[in-house]
């Protein structure tokens, strides 16, 4: 391994997550991995950051977020430290006035930038993607989360996998079950209905589905119940999330005219009818 993938593997390892599902780094696990050894030297190269992102006219509360937290100290006593919650963007402003003469912080500096325009680039082209491709790419997404969920899901002793996931159903649309969701969107018997929710429908259970799959796997979660009750419970907190947002509950967002299975279809025909 190079030592750029090193890097990449440092920083995606202190990567977090939210309940909304923005990613996130904290300062004092990022000043680590940058190899400075006190936060009070390492404070300084984060309000220059600050001062980068104010400069380049970007909220800076949006990026850098002021919290406590808790470090152990000598003899096991905890003390409450000041801390700070970073967007990617923050990260990048602060690797890039970071000592240029650490090694790390110079591939930091590539990770980084390059990590940034990516997700430019794939956030520009996936918003102006038309919404049945939008559909499409989320539903094969649910697919992949979906088999490493049941996979962590197995690891975790889980047998009926119909309950399992209902119980992840019943946390994000207010108790509602498959077959509840089914009969609501109006699908006939066996009709899969992933492949009948908009992107935003998709995106809410992709989030349900890779956060459950996380919690199983960092929790150490054993047992058929405990793994429901997780599943039910990152359910509820994505359903919250949504509120809090105020955004539009899954259960009251509309149902595609068309199936994704209708549609690609159709795509199907037009193709071999060129092809002749």
């Amino acid at each position: 391994m190079n030592e750029l993938m090193k890097t990449k593997k440092s920083f995606d390892e202190i990567r977090h997550i939210d309940e909304f599902g923005n990613e996130f780094w904290m300062a004092r696990e990022l000043m680590k991995t940058l190899e400075y050894g006190e936060y009070r030297k390492f404070l300084p190269i984060i309000k220059k950051g600050m001062e980068a992102c104010k400069n380049s006219e970007y909220n800076i509360f949006d990026h850098f977020v002021h919290v406590g937290g808790m470090i152990t100290v000598g003899k096991g006593a905890i003390r409450k430290v000041e801390d700070y919650k970073l967007s990617r963007y923050a990260c990048y402003l602060i690797v890039q006035n970071a000592d240029p003469r650490k090694e790390v912080v110079a591939l930091g500096q590539t990770y980084f930038a390059i990590q940034t325009r990516r997700q430019e680039i794939l956030e520009s082209e996936y918003y102006n993607l038309p919404e049945d491709e939008k559909r499409r790419r989320k539903r094969r997404d649910i697919r992949n989360g979906n088999y490493s969920l049941n996979k962590a899901a197995l690891d975790a002793g889980v047998k009926d996998f119909g309950k399992f996931h209902n119980s992840g159903y019943k946390g994000l649309y207010g108790g509602e079950t498959a077959d509840d969701i089914a009969k609501r969107k109006g699908l006939r018997y066996r009709e899969d209905i992933l492949d009948n929710m908009g992107s935003d429908e998709l995106i809410a259970n992709l989030f349900r589905i890779s956060q459950t799959e996380q919690k199983l796997k960092r929790e150490n979660i054993v047992g058929e119940k405990n793994a429901n009750d997780a599943h039910f419970k990152v359910g509820q907190i994505v359903r919250n999330a949504i509120k809090k947002a105020g955004g539009i509950l899954p259960e009251d967002l509309p149902t595609p005219q068309k199936s994704i299975k209708e549609i690609d279809k159709e795509n199907k025909v037009i193709i071999d009818k060129n092809l002749k």
